[in-house]
């Protein structure tokens, strides 16, 4: 941390002791820690309640750099305290900041700033924050018992390769046999992981480097979104996942009054999917020319759900279209939720029959040419 080491230099200066070895390498270890969702959702949280209770901005910056643990994250604060403490407005400060506070949250920190309820502001950044990590949680959960099983069932494949099939498949080649195909794809894929294991690993490697540099390019990122959103079961949840940030977001920006087609142009960035991505960008476009929402979206009719665009053009016609579609986002999170705690009992049977199909063929491969050899002696 910048201040504590200051301080301690100005220490050492006076008493002329040097401070140890170690605390200065985990003073420079702190510097690069990261600001996590948890931090800024505390910052959100308690400034909220500092503005409301009628502090001055600039003491509940200084107090909330006192009280935060994240050494970077504190620096960050108080760098902020010292910009408002000069008169610097806190969304200019913010944005010195965009790799940390994205556009989402200066966007709306401004318009409370401007419209004089940044409190109110603030308390709907910390529900937009909260349910974002939330999601991600029920997501990594949800993720973590298969990645486990699949890794798990890689990594005894590749032992069965390398350790077990040589030992096996050596009494084959001792007799010269004419052996199935699958036998000899089995031995034959065994020998180039055993032989030229080092060529193998960085062909592994370049192919999944290849496929993140496919999927990162324009052309590849649309492909590859495009076949999440029509894989079985995964495109449901990839759908929900990306309504849900949708309408949880857009609810947030509609209530701090930020302008109808800025709200669509900032919702795009928070979106990971890249058609709902586009489909924002071009509904922006149209609410310029003065389309309504519910009419601008309806053109998507694979992204967005008869429910939704009707419930929205109920929203538009009766003035409450925020709070119809924090109802939206709710109900997504709630869906997502149960999908989430649900997914392992839908993927273990998939991974179990893909178990044992891997199973079934490594022992019809080595049993069928045994079998063909006791009917020759026979």
């Amino acid at each position: 941390m910048a201040i504590d080491l200051q301080q301690v230099e100005k220490k050492e200066k006076k008493t002329g002791k040097k401070t140890p070895f170690l605390q200065k390498l985990y003073n420079s270890l702190s510097e690069i820690s990261t600001i996590s969702n948890k931090d800024k959702q505390f910052f959100m949280q308690n400034l909220k309640v500092m503005v409301k209770s009628g502090l001055p901005l600039d003491k509940a910056l200084k107090t909330l750099s006192q009280q935060t643990k994240n050494k970077k994250f504190k620096k960050l604060l108080f760098n902020l305290y010292k910009d408002t403490e000069k008169g610097v407005s806190l969304t200019e400060s913010l944005k010195k900041n965009k790799g940390i506070f994205n556009n989402l949250i200066v966007s709306m920190i401004e318009s409370g700033g401007i419209s004089g309820h940044l409190d109110e502001v603030l308390d709907q950044i910390y529900i937009q924050i909260k349910t974002s990590n939330e999601l991600k949680s029920r997501i990594r959960s949800a993720m973590t018992y298969p990645i486990i099983v699949i890794i798990a069932m890689t990594g005894i494949g590749i032992g069965m390769l390398v350790f077990v099939i040589p030992k096996i498949t050596a009494i084959f080649d001792q007799m010269n046999a004419e052996l199935p195909f699958a036998t000899r794809f089995l031995i034959n894929f065994s020998d180039a992981i055993v032989n030229n294991g080092l060529i193998t690993a960085l062909g592994f490697i370049g192919f999944i480097s290849l496929f993140i540099s496919f999927i990162k390019s324009k052309k590849g990122k649309k492909i590859f979104h495009y076949v999440l959103l029509r894989i079985p079961v995964f495109g449901a949840i990839t759908k929900k996942i990306n309504l849900a940030k949708f309408t949880r977001t857009l609810s947030s920006l509609i209530k701090t009054d930020i302008p109808i087609v800025k709200t669509f142009e900032i919702t795009s960035e928070t979106l990971s999917n890249y058609h709902y991505k586009k489909a924002m960008q071009e509904s922006a476009i149209k609410l310029k020319e003065g389309v309504n929402i519910s009419d601008a979206l309806s053109e998507y009719e694979i992204l967005f759900p008869p429910v939704i665009i009707q419930m929205i053009s109920t929203g538009e016609q009766t003035g409450k279209i925020d709070e119809i579609l924090g109802e939206l986002a709710s109900f997504y999170e709630d869906e997502i939720d149960r999908i989430m705690k649900s997914l392992p009992s839908i993927i273990e049977p998939i991974l179990m029959l893909l178990l044992g199909g891997a199973v079934a063929f490594m022992a019809l491969a080595i049993i069928m040419p045994m079998y063909n050899l006791t009917e020759q002696f026979q």
